[in-house]
C-alpha cells in the first residue's frame, strides 16, 4: 500500500462543488446551471493508493454567480476508471468522466464550495487530470461574464438573497458532515439517538407496539437534532415496544432490520433473532431524552443487500458509540462489515467493531472489555492472533470505538465519548495469520451479532457509521469532538 497526495488546481467559468466518493458506472441526468458570471477552481487530491486502485477527493469552489445545479467533467488519460463515488452521480465513457450534483448539493453560492469523493481503479500510472469543466466552461480561476451588463438602471426591488451553502459551517457539522469533508463519506449511518448530518430530518428508527402491532417512525426533533423520544413514549404508553428498523441516514438505503437465520438460527420465529426492547436503554443528549439499542443475548440486526459498503480489500472506516459497562464474553457484539449469506465464509470475510471480554480468539491487556476487530475466525487486538499488550481494557460509560482498514493496514482507536480525545491502540499491518491479506470483505452490515449469526453477546449501541475510504486520524478526531459535544449522559 502506498499513500500519497496528488493535486491540481484549475479555475474557470462556472461555480463548482464536488464530494466524489464513488466512481463507477451509473446513469445520471445533466442539469444545467444558469449564471450571469461564471468562474470556478477545482482541487483534485489523491488521498490513498494501493495495488490496482486509489481514492481521491474533488473540491469545487464557485468564483462566479450562484448556481443551482452543476456538472463537472474531466478526462483520465491513463485508463483509470471510477468504481465508487459519493456526494454526486457519475457516468464514464472511455476516459471521459462526468459528475453531476445530487438532490441536496446542487446549489453553490458565490464563494461557496463543496466536495465529492470516489474510489478508482488504475492498472499502471495514475496521473491527475489536467483540465476540469464546469457546466460547459473550463475552470481557469477567473470570472467571465456570460451576459452583457445591463444598460438600464437596476430594479428597485432587492435581488434574491444568496442561498445557504450546502455544506454546513464547521461549527455545526455532525459526524457524517465531517467524514464527507475528509473525503471519506458515510455510506451507512445508524442512530436511534440523533441525526448524524446537520441537515438530516428523516427517519431515525421505527418501533412496533405489542398492543396492536402498529408501528411508528421516530425522527429528529429538528434538522440535525436529537430523536423525538416523546413521540415514542406517547406511542408506547401502557404497552411494550420493539425497535423494528434502524434507518440508514446516508441515503443509500442500508437500513438494519431483524437478523435472519444463518450459521446459527435465532430464537425468534423462523430462526430470526430477537428485536431490541425500545425503552431498555434510555439516555440523554445535552439534557434531551433519547433511547439506545439494548442488545440482550439473542438480539440482532442485519442487512445482507447493501449499497456502497466496502468489498474485497477496499478501504473503509467505522465508529460506534457503545455502553462500555454493558458487555459479556459471548460471541459477538459487533457493528460493521460481514458476510452477505449470514455464514462463516472464512478468514478475512468480515471487518467489524467488536466490544466485550471474549478471550477465545484474542484479547488485550487486563481483563477486558476490549475494542477489537472481528475479521472472521478471529477477534484481533493487534497484529498477533491472540494477545496484544497495547490494546487496553476500556469501559467508559459512553465509549467511542473505531476500526478502519485498507490494503495490509488497519487500526484500532477508542476513547471516552463524554470527554477527551481518542487514543490509538493499534496501527499497522494486517494480522500475521494466513487469510487476512488481502481481505475478502463481503459488504453486509451487522449489529449485535457475529457474521454467522452467533447471537450470544450483550451490549448497547447508540450510534455508528461506516465510510467509503480510510479516514484520517484528523477526521476521526473531529468526529470525536462532536460526539463529546453531543453531551451523552
Amino acid at each position: 500500500m502506498k499513500r500519497g497526495t496528488v493535486w491540481r488546481r484549475a479555475s474557470g467559468p462556472v461555480a463548482a462543488l464536488a464530494t466524489l466518493v464513488l466512481i463507477g458506472s451509473g446513469t445520471v441526468g445533466t442539469p444545467q446551471a444558469s449564471a450571469a458570471a461564471a468562474g470556478c477552481q477545482v482541487t483534485y487530491t489523491v488521498s490513498s493508493q494501493w495495488p490496482g486502485g486509489f481514492g481521491a477527493g474533488v473540491t469545487i469552489t464557485n468564483l462566479g454567480d450562484p448556481v443551482t445545479s452543476w456538472r463537472l467533467t474531466w478526462s483520465f488519460d491513463a485508463g483509470q476508471t471510477v468504481t465508487q463515488l459519493w456526494n454526486g452521480s457519475y457516468t464514464q465513457s472511455g476516459g471521459q468522466v462526468a459528475v453531476t450534483n445530487v438532490s441536496y448539493n446542487g446549489s453553490i453560492p458565490t464563494g461557496g464550495s463543496t466536495s465529492f469523493g470516489f474510489n478508482g481503479a488504475a492498472t499502471g500510472s495514475n496521473p491527475a487530470p489536467t483540465t476540469f469543466t464546469l457546466n460547459g466552461t473550463t475552470c481557469t480561476g477567473g470570472v467571465t461574464p456570460t451576459t452583457p451588463p445591463p444598460t438600464t438602471p437596476p430594479p428597485t426591488t432587492p435581488p434574491p438573497t444568496t442561498p445557504p451553502p450546502t455544506t454546513p459551517p464547521p461549527g455545526t457539522r455532525l459526524p457524517c458532515d465531517l467524514y464527507a469533508a475528509g473525503n471519506t463519506p458515510c455510506v451507512a449511518a445508524h442512530s436511534t439517538t440523533r441525526a448524524l448530518y446537520a441537515a438530516y430530518t428523516g427517519n431515525l428508527y421505527q418501533v412496533r407496539r405489542a398492543s396492536d402491532n402498529t408501528t411508528r417512525t421516530i425522527t429528529p426533533l429538528t434538522a440535525g437534532g436529537v430523536a423525538n423520544a416523546a413521540a415514542q413514549d406517547t406511542f408506547c404508553a401502557n404497552t411494550t415496544c420493539l425497535i423494528t428498523i434502524i434507518y440508514d441516514q446516508s441515503g443509500r438505503g442500508n437500513h438494519l432490520t431483524q437478523a435472519p437465520p444463518g450459521g446459527f438460527p435465532g430464537p425468534a420465529p423462523g430462526g430470526y433473532d430477537n428485536l431490541a426492547n425500545a425503552t431498555a436503554a434510555p439516555t440523554t443528549l445535552n439534557g434531551q431524552k433519547a433511547y439506545g439499542v439494548f442488545v440482550a443475548p439473542g438480539t440482532g440486526y442485519r442487512n445482507n443487500t447493501t449499497n456502497g459498503i466496502a468489498k474485497g480489500d477496499q478501504p473503509e472506516g467505522m465508529y460506534a458509540i457503545l455502553d462500555g459497562t454493558h458487555y459479556n464474553g459471548g460471541c459477538c457484539f459487533d457493528y460493521g462489515n460481514a458476510e452477505t449469506n449470514s455464514r462463516d465464509n472464512g478468514n478475512g470475510t468480515m471487518e467489524a467493531i467488536y466490544f466485550g471480554n471474549n478471550k477465545v480468539w484474542g484479547y488485550g491487556a487486563g481483563n477486558g472489555p476490549w475494542i477489537m476487530a472481528d475479521l472472521e475466525n478471529g477477534l484481533f487486538s493487534g497484529v498477533n492472533q491472540k494477545y496484544n499488550a497495547n490494546d487496553p481494557s476500556i469501559s467508559h460509560r459512553y465509549l467511542t470505538a473505531i476500526i478502519k482498514g485498507e490494503p495490509n493496514h488497519w487500526a484500532i482507536r477508542g476513547g471516552n465519548a463524554q470527554s477527551g480525545s481518542l487514543s490509538t491502540f493499534y496501527n499497522g499491518a494486517r494480522p500475521n495469520v494466513a487469510g487476512y491479506n488481502p481481505m475478502k470483505k463481503e459488504g453486509a452490515i451487522i449489529l449485535g451479532i457475529g457474521g454467522d449469526n452467533s447471537h450470544g453477546a450483550a451490549g448497547t449501541f447508540y450510534e455508528g457509521v461506516m465510510t467509503a475510504g480510510y479516514p484520517t486520524d484528523a477526521t476521526e478526531n473531529a468526529v470525536q469532538a462532536n460526539i463529546v459535544a453531543a453531551g451523552y449522559r
